[in-house]
């Protein structure tokens, strides 16, 4: 892995995403207790890296992250900027005490922010679509991954009390 191959406009938005993204972590009031706030922050990563390593590199390799389709240290700075997503889409779900009536648009919400997310991110040049991909299947994807995540809160919320 390199280091990167370029540092430019792409390196410095995924830094300020990151320390403006923990920055607010930090300085939220804490709604989750420590251990629920771990497992979001990994479901984030690991979510991040998956679909990555499914469809934005192997065989499929319908997008490059960065500047190359080589793996670099940026690319793994941009998977940290998930768990900050994950982070506030749970924390908000919590404040906002979402339930079936609103379940929908919350996550409908959600894929407003993760579509012009990535918008912003191909505008940046941390994203680069190949082989015909584009923006809408994102949307796919995206769906399945907030919707997965808020049924696994739920699903957690139910098996723990202190968290509700």
């Amino acid at each position: 892995m390199m280091l990167w191959d370029s540092f430019d406009k792409n390196e410095i938005y995924t830094l300020v995403l990151l320390l403006v993204g923990y920055a607010a972590i930090i300085v939220f009031p804490k709604k989750l207790p420590l251990p629920i706030t771990v497992l979001f922050l990994t479901w984030g990563l690991t979510t991040a890296m998956l679909v990555d390593f499914t469809i934005g590199g192997g065989m499929l390799n319908f997008y490059k992250i960065n500047d190359t389709n080589s793996y670099e240290f940026a690319d793994l700075l941009t998977y940290l900027q998930f768990p900050i997503f994950s982070y506030f889409f749970i924390y908000f779900y919590k404040v906002l005490n979402i339930n079936n009536k609103r379940f929908i648009f919350y996550i409908l919400g959600w894929v407003i922010v993760s579509l012009t997310m990535e918008k912003l991110s191909v505008y940046m040049g941390v994203i680069h679509y190949q082989h015909g991909y584009n923006m809408y299947f994102s949307l796919l994807v995206i769906l399945l991954v907030q919707t997965t995540l808020a049924l696994y809160y739920e699903l957690i919320k139910k098996e723990t009390t202190n968290i509700t």
